[in-house]
């Protein structure tokens, strides 16, 4: 033990510590993992926090799915897995846990203090009000409709069309629909309300109110992340992650064909 801890500089770690710490750890993996941190930053983070709590080294195994955590401390070691849930994306959080980590590697924070911090960053509220996020997502798209050449008709259409989505996704998500199915869904009602600038004969460019008012559901995170997976060599999250954006991608497509056949706009 006193070898150990002149090779190392660190007191090795009784089982009992050990696993409060492997917990700690996954705990802050799985909360960056369903918040849409990418794997490097996962990987990097988890390790900081493990290292700077004691633990002599961590090998970290990040799935889009799941994380499975070996932590060592002398001749101890532990080895979890947890299942991760997606949530949807949080960068606030991502960062808050991500600066627990520096904080920790830096020796501000002990386990104790640690797992306060991170019962506190599981609890932040959001960031926005619903209310304002959803006439700020419909002033956006509203926006972008004006980029694509639309005229003010459509910025209106489209605002409605967007923060309507947008609502009706903050309640599917709260009903813990299939992502998939919740994106469908959304980008019918943003269809069947872009298309009234035809049925209106508010504008002749009701496909421009149409495609603008589905941009809050493009899979922006996922897609970057998969391509920084790829790039990084964490290549089965890579790949897929980088289905999961095109499934999301048909599965907009095909709630924008049902509001057009429906309606018959922008045929």
């Amino acid at each position: 033990m006193a070898e150990h801890e002149m090779a190392t500089g660190k007191r090795p770690l009784t089982h009992t510590e050990l696993t409060d710490i492997i917990d700690l750890c996954l705990w802050a993996g799985q909360m960056l993992l369903q918040h849409g941190a990418n794997s490097l930053r996962v990987e990097e983070s988890v390790h900081r926090l493990g290292t700077g709590l004691g633990c002599d080294w961590l090998d970290i195994v990040v799935r889009t799915e799941s994380l499975t955590i070996t932590a060592t401390s002398g001749d101890e070691f532990r080895t979890k897995t947890r299942r991760v849930v997606r949530l949807g994306i949080n960068m606030g959080r991502i960062t808050s846990l991500n600066d627990l980590s520096r904080r920790v590697a830096e020796g501000q924070l002990d386990r104790f203090q640690a797992r306060t911090v991170l019962t506190q960053i599981d609890q932040q509220p959001g960031a926005y009000n619903r209310w304002l996020v959803v006439g700020m997502v419909g002033l956006a798209c509203a926006a972008f409709s004006r980029l694509f050449g639309g005229d003010w008709p459509v910025f209106g259409v489209t605002f409605v069309a967007a923060a309507v989505a947008m609502l009706v996704r903050q309640e599917l998500i709260r009903q813990q629909l299939n992502p998939f199915l919740m994106v469908t869904a959304s980008a019918f009602v943003a269809g069947l309300i872009a298309s009234s600038a035809a049925w209106l004969h508010l504008s002749q460019q009701p496909q421009i109110a149409m495609s603008a008012s589905v941009l809050l559901l493009a899979p922006g995170v996922p897609l970057i992340n998969a391509a920084h997976d790829l790039i990084r060599g964490y290549m089965s999250n890579g790949v897929t992650r980088g289905v999961t954006g095109l499934l999301i991608s048909l599965a907009i497509a095909v709630g924008l064909l049902l509001a057009i056949l429906l309606t018959g706009a922008g045929i």
